[in-house]
């Protein structure tokens, strides 16, 4: 399968390993990776996860808290993660609420990055992702 899931709860861990690679593996510090958050609650798709693998490779990964999902994809710029987030549109058959950010561009850091994600959700998609304020 395409595309790693991991457990909503290590999302931060995951960001700070993601940021930890590129800035041992990035000195231009071009926009190393892409968050997409999408949300899949007007999805008619029992198994998300299955359709996901069409589209996903295997570097990218995965966590999702219900039906909000959060895909961090490596060495992907917004335009890139766009394709992906049409993809993804195309596969489930309806227009996904979304939004990208992109490291270091929007944020130096795992809260810094969550923060913008949060403050961008919910002006631009009209939906509060407070929950990302649990993580560690």
């Amino acid at each position: 399968m395409a595309g790693i899931h991991f457990q909503f709860a290590d999302f931060k861990q995951l960001l700070r390993l993601n940021i930890g690679i590129a800035q041992r593996l990035d000195e231009n510090r071009a926009e190393s990776f892409t968050i997409l958050y999408c949300d899949f609650s007007k999805t008619q798709k029992v198994n998300i996860l299955e359709t996901l693998s069409d589209t996903l490779r295997t570097s990218d990964t995965i966590a999702n808290y219900k039906k909000d999902y959060f895909f961090v994809l490596p060495y992907t710029d917004k335009y890139g993660a766009e394709i992906v987030k049409k993809q993804l549109d195309e596969k489930f058959g309806v227009f996904l609420n979304s939004f990208l950010i992109s490291y270091p561009v929007d944020g130096e850091n795992a809260d810094e990055l969550v923060a913008v994600l949060q403050n961008s959700v919910k002006h631009f998609c009209k939906k509060d992702i407070d929950y990302l304020d649990i993580l560690e």
